[in-house]
């Protein structure tokens, strides 16, 4: 007996064992395919980095450049762009588990890679070939640097993969992940950020337009509070984007870039130059996945982005047959599409293989769960053409041919700023808003049995909000309405846009700061400019007045400790400068505050929020006011500085990572900083920065975070644009080759 019982806990032993090598084991087999790679075509391209190892990429075709910008960046941060291509493949959950589930749910829920299968190929011939250029470049790299991939049979990849990542990601920046998650977790959802109506125009006395209120009847608008791409917790980072013309400025056209994005991860910046043989030329940034700069400048212009939030979703409720396999149109009835997938979703040493069903209807993606099934429509959906309209935009060369681009509405969205040599400056509301009839409330979940309100691509880009030479010599955006803009006497009239375009009509702290302070500027020359984009001060107003309200309204009687911490807070001089003795408590509690207004939720518990705040800084400070320098912390590696700004201010320090120290350590605000300038009679110049590096995933590197202590001290460093002046700055040159 106890011989069979050894036996059958040895065979045990060997079936839990040919489990385990199997669930480690399974997911590179699965995944392996055979690919159709470039054409057999060599490219050759020079990297030459600067004293800060930003990556100045040179070769005679395009195409060669591209392939330049995929090795650079992986010698910088292959370990990111591993993350972007297992995204593009649906297989990130195999690296970050649960999470990265999630994103391979959402690449077969989207039919990423179906958009690209049918429309990669009628992408012109030149754009395909920096595609299969700069995919090259990444299997060259993984091939010779073996020890470093991290996910087996990943690479190769090819041009189609590339666009896949594209197609998955786009609709995240528009917010269609604040759609999808509620609907998945049979969740209502979140109400809009503002209105498809718009409201009156704003009151002379600001110039401001005035946040709105959700009414109690407003339950049925509930779809439109969008975080950010790739978001950890929800909490709306934005960008700013100042342009200014000759007459204003007292003498250059003047972009200044200042985005806000993670300074980590699939949508951190990276900053590079390009110039080829073929007449590209260009300085800016891209992000990991892209052969291309996403913003920046060439000769002649340049361009900035900031997210914008229209309502660019729409939410249908089927009708179902009792079986679930069919839903109504009309008068007729259509079959449910219905495909079932495999997620792998690592969890310790092993990886699990989640099947899951994901459906399609004529209107879109679609979401059953409890409460019936859901579909999407949103702008720019199955459109790749956004691949080849940023590598135009790179090389255009006026105006006039900058703005036919993006006029094809090929960029689903993002608000773009643009200033060039000739002195021109504009902004235009880019987004591919749905050409949407007139009558129905697009707010609301609408009816999937009625094909009237199937609507088949964007509107006339005529239709956009669009500046070009305001009288008052300047534009902005803060992730703002497009009627604050330009200045009293040149800002658009929300009357004058339909409705159902349901363009955003919300404010931020840096927009109204930014339309305070430019419009109370005489001369926007540098010093002037300078101090506009790193001011560090809130308006008493929206979030923050509806916080001293509920502050106010406590009873604080018993517990002293809260009520000197409110006090405190009481002289407060609404800056986050590093200078008041209230800016860390301050710090800590306008974030939710503000959060809760962008995502129209309900404000947080005031008590709760300060006894939480009260609570960190005596643990770890022994005291409610502490220098905000010793709260707010740049880190990276060894590097650990001060830095300043808030969650909404000009500078921003948006979001950070509780570290076991209590510090803050800031990980979402300012990223890439780009000032551009065109002299009159003058080649055009730039400056730059970013808070840690051209390396950021390298600790050996001297590039890790050697930018850092400029970044904190509001300095810049040199854009060196021109061949001439790379060469005499150069620290490495080096020529890669494809297929060595």
């Amino acid at each position: 007996m106890t011989k069979r019982l050894s036996r059958l806990g040895f065979l045990l032993l060997v079936l839990v064992l040919i489990a385990f090598v199997a669930l480690a084991t399974w997911e590179p087999f699965w995944a392996d395919r055979d690919i159709e790679g470039s054409p057999d075509r060599v490219y050759t391209a020079e990297i030459v980095r600067d004293e800060f190892g930003v990556p100045h990429i040179y070769g005679a075709t395009d195409a060669d450049v591209a392939y330049g910008v995929a090795v650079a960046h992986a010698e910088d941060d292959f370990f990111t762009l591993q993350d972007v291509v297992a995204m593009s493949r649906g297989r990130y959950g195999a690296l970050a588990g649960q999470e990265g589930a999630g994103v391979d749910y959402a690449y077969h829920l989207l039919d990423a890679r179906g958009t690209a299968e049918r429309h990669y190929p009628e992408l012109p011939a030149d754009t395909r070939a920096l595609f299969e250029a700069y995919a090259t470049g990444l299997n060259d790299f993984a091939r010779d640097h073996p020890g470093e991939v991290r996910l087996a049979n990943l690479f190769p990849v090819n041009g189609m993969d590339v666009a896949a990542g594209f197609a998955l990601r786009q609709p995240f920046f528009f917010g269609l992940n604040a759609v999808i998650q509620p609907l998945v977790e049979n969740e209502p959802l979140r109400p809009e950020y503002g209105p498809a109506i718009p409201e009156p125009r704003a009151p002379e006395g600001d110039g401001i337009a005035p946040a709105r209120v959700i009414r109690e009847d407003d339950d049925q608008a509930s779809n439109r509070a969008y975080p950010l791409p790739w978001s950890e917790d929800g909490t709306l980072a934005g960008s700013n984007a100042f342009v200014v013309a000759p007459e204003k400025s007292g003498g250059p056209t003047v972009l200044v870039s200042n985005s806000h994005q993670p300074w980590r991860g699939g949508v951190a910046w990276y900053e590079l130059v390009v110039e080829s043989g073929e007449g590209w030329h260009y300085a800016g940034a891209n992000f990991p996945g892209s052969p291309f700069p996403f913003l920046g400048h060439n000769e002649e212009l340049g361009w900035t982005n900031t997210v914008n939030r229209p309502d660019m979703v729409d939410v249908y409720k089927l009708v179902l047959n009792d079986d679930g396999t069919q839903y109504r149109l009309g008068d007729r009835w259509l079959d449910l599409e219905a495909k079932t997938v495999t997620l792998p979703v690592r969890i310790g040493p092993v990886v699990l293989p989640i099947r899951r069903t994901v459906h399609r209807s004529v209107h879109g993606p679609v979401i059953v769960n409890d409460s019936g099934a859901y579909a999407i429509r949103y702008g720019g959906m199955d459109n790749l053409g956004q691949l080849d309209a940023y590598y135009r935009l790179n090389k255009a060369q006026t105006f006039e041919e900058w703005e036919a681009i993006l006029a094809r509405m090929d960029i689903p969205s993002t608000n773009f700023l643009y200033g060039d040599r000739e002195g021109n400056i504009a902004y235009v509301y880019n987004a591919a808003l749905p050409d949407r009839p007139a009558g129905p409330d697009w707010r609301g979940i609408l009816p999937g049995d009625d094909p009237r309100l199937i609507w088949s691509g964007p509107v006339d880009y005529s239709q956009l909000p669009r500046y070009f030479n305001p009288a008052s010599g300047w534009l902005y955006n803060a992730n703002n309405t497009p009627f604050t803009a330009a200045g009293r006497g040149s800002d658009l009239d929300p009357g004058d846009f339909a409705p159902e375009l349901g363009i955003e009509l919300k404010q931020t702290n840096r927009s109204r700061r930014s339309w305070k302070l430019l419009s109370e500027a005489g001369t926007l020359d540098r010093e002037a400019l300078e101090a506009i984009k790193y001011d560090t001060a809130y308006e008493m107003t929206g979030y923050l007045e509806d916080m001293y309200a509920h502050l106010r309204a406590l009873d604080l009687s018993d517990d002293p400790e809260l009520a000197r911490a409110r006090n405190l807070l009481f002289t407060w001089d609404l800056t986050a400068d590093n200078i008041g003795r209230a800016d860390s408590l301050a710090l800590l509690m306008v974030r939710d505050f503000m959060s809760a207004e962008y995502q129209n939720g309900p404000p947080p518990d005031p008590r709760e929020e300060l006894e939480a705040a009260v609570d960190h800084l005596m643990t770890h400070f022994g005291r409610i006011d502490p220098p905000m320098s010793e709260l707010l912390r740049l880190r990276q590696g060894d590097v650990d500085l001060p830095l300043d700004g808030g969650s909404d201010t000009l500078r921003a320090s948006t979001t950070w990572t509780v570290e076991p120290d209590g510090r803050l350590a800031v990980r979402h605000g300012d990223s890439f900083i780009q000032w551009v300038e065109w002299e009159p009679g003058e080649r055009v110049s730039s400056r730059s920065i970013q808070p840690f590096g051209a390396a950021t995933t390298r600790p050996a590197s001297p590039h890790f975070a050697d930018q850092a202590t400029l970044f904190v001290q509001h300095r810049l460093k040199p854009v060196h644009f021109w061949r001439e002046d790379v060469l005499a700055n150069a620290v490495s040159r080096k020529r890669v080759t494809s297929g060595r």
